[in-house]
């Protein structure tokens, strides 16, 4: 793990020690009120990348492996892990005696079969699926995954939850597909398990009571995971005064991603207290690779990258500047994948640049069918003054807006949209980036990307590594299968008779670990 990251996640660790350092003694009990922005398209962890899902399902699905608070992988559902055949072998003890929420014990076999289905139907299994060779359970709590070649990235990819492996009884996931596994069937074996979804209303879990998860103090997403609160109820708020209103009157005891512009205001204000995200998330426009007028045409996208002056987008849709950076690096400062590579083309605003190389594209005025959710405020911010900046350098944007879990049904389909936006969370690997996975919505497959990509998941050596993604990052400015705005720090707001949380936290908010004092 980098060494800056490393410093990154200590600080966060402290931050959070210090904060429960003061806190009262935890008790059971309660109903814990989270104010969402939206509901949840689906909990299925295996095929949907929404931030939202995952802030929800992770307190009912575990994987193998989950990161700590210095973003490195360790142990969850497995105890110990064995690399063998300098990498080409991975023997992985599972931790015996863990219950599933319908009362079976986890076994091998879950895991096989639930990898399998992620593997093959998941957005991101692909990624890893394509060096398996095979998996195979070696007895009931030892199972074995044969790779074709050493895959430097295969921990990374089985600890990263949004997207990710989560495990689920063999009877569940050996009869699912693509298609989203049904709510009767979310059975995980995490802290709180699913009870109801009344849609608009709510999505109820209650604590579940044989849980068995890991020993040792909380640290980042693993150690102990203690669950105080009998029930969570995540409500759909899309409104934002209602949300803040609702936490300030006590109609809601945490309510997330607060507009930028009420910052100020509300870190003063004694009826809530702030916390920010600081594993920064990034706004990006995906381009459609497999169809419509974007396909191919990359010159046509580096003039609409050209017209875009981010550091304006940022400013509209977030507002105060400690809560935002325009930098054009898909991996942060604070990390040695940090890259120059191809930023002369980033944060341009140059109109004049950009008539001149649509012209060379060949672009005539058609329309361009840009795809926002208006769930996500930043990302309707984003767009209104994205879709101001490219109409005014002549591109006929036809901007279509959508609550979010209609965008992410018709993003599948290549001939309903030629951008859409969204934004992305950290990550601790780029090849986590869900466009470095061909079957992502936007399809970004090339040869010049393949012939990247296989020295970059291949090389055991992080420093190769770490030059090879300079080099997609250059790619990623030519080709242009997305573009980014910028980093993008989001906080939330809470009640101050909550404890367990600090003023900073990780990727997605956790729920474990908190009560109410």
């Amino acid at each position: 793990m980098p060494e800056r990251v490393l410093a990154f996640g200590v600080c966060l660790f402290l931050l959070a020690a210090a904060g429960c350092a003061t806190a009262q003694e935890a008790v059971k009990g309660g109903v814990f009120r989270y104010a969402a922005i939206d509901e949840a398209p689906t909990l299925d962890q295996h095929v949907v990348t929404s931030d939202l899902a995952t802030t929800i399902a992770q307190h009912i699905f575990e994987g193998l492996y989950t990161f700590d608070a210095n973003y490195t992988p360790v142990p969850m559902l497995a105890e110990s892990t064995d690399v063998q055949e300098d990498g080409k072998l991975v023997v992985i003890k599972l931790r015996e005696g863990v219950k599933f929420h319908n009362g079976k014990e986890l076994d091998a076999e879950d895991v096989i079969a639930s990898l399998n289905r992620w593997g093959k139907f998941g957005t991101r299994g692909p990624v890893l699926f394509e060096h398996i060779a095979k998996l195979e359970a070696d007895s009931k709590y030892v199972v074995k995954i044969y790779f074709k070649e050493p895959f430097a990235p295969w921990q990374n990819l089985l600890a990263f939850i949004n997207g990710g492996p989560v495990i689920y009884p063999k009877d569940v996931v050996e009869k699912a597909e693509a298609k989203p596994i049904p709510e009767t069937e979310y059975i995980g074996t995490g802290p709180y398990r699913f009870v109801e979804r009344n849609p608009g209303r709510y999505i109820l879990l209650a604590r579940f009571d044989d849980y068995k998860g890991l020993a040792g103090p909380a640290n980042g997403y693993a150690g102990e995971r203690k669950a105080y609160f009998d029930e969570i109820r995540f409500i759909p708020v899309p409104d934002v005064g209602t949300r803040v209103n609702g936490v300030k009157a006590g109609d809601y005891d945490y309510a997330e991603q607060i507009p930028g512009d009420l910052f100020e205001s509300l870190k003063s204000d004694p009826s809530v207290k702030t916390i920010v995200n600081q594993g920064s998330i990034q706004g990006f426009i995906f381009f459609n690779s497999k169809d419509g007028i974007m396909k191919d045409n990359y010159k046509l996208r580096q003039a609409i990258l050209v017209a875009t002056k981010m550091d304006m987008v940022l400013r509209a849709a977030i507002g105060p500047e400690e809560l935002w950076d325009a930098n054009g690096s898909f991996m942060p400062e604070v990390t040695p994948w940090y890259s120059k590579a191809g930023l002369e083309k980033y944060n341009r605003g140059d109109v004049e640049l950009a008539k001149k190389l649509a012209k060379e594209a060949g672009y005539n005025g058609e329309k361009i069918t840009f795809m926002v959710s208006s769930s996500y405020r930043m990302h309707y911010d984003s767009c209104m003054v994205i879709a101001k900046q490219l109409s005014e350098a002549g591109f006929n944007i036809d901007l279509q807006i959508y609550d979010w879990a209609t965008l992410v049904s018709k993003r599948s389909d290549p001939k309903q949209w030629d951008m859409f936006f969204t934004h992305h969370g950290f990550v601790p690997d780029p090849i986590l980036f869900t466009f470095m996975s061909d079957t992502y919505p936007g399809w970004w497959a090339t040869d010049r990307k393949a012939s990247l990509k296989k020295p970059f998941i291949e090389t055991m050596d992080q420093s190769k590594r770490i030059e090879i993604w300079s080099k997609i990052q250059e790619l990623i400015y030519e080709e242009v299968p997305v573009a980014k705005t910028g980093d993008i720090y989001m906080y939330d707001i809470y009640s101050p008779k909550v404890q367990g949380l600090s003023e900073m936290s990780l990727i997605w908010p956790k729920l474990w670990g908190l009560s109410f004092k």
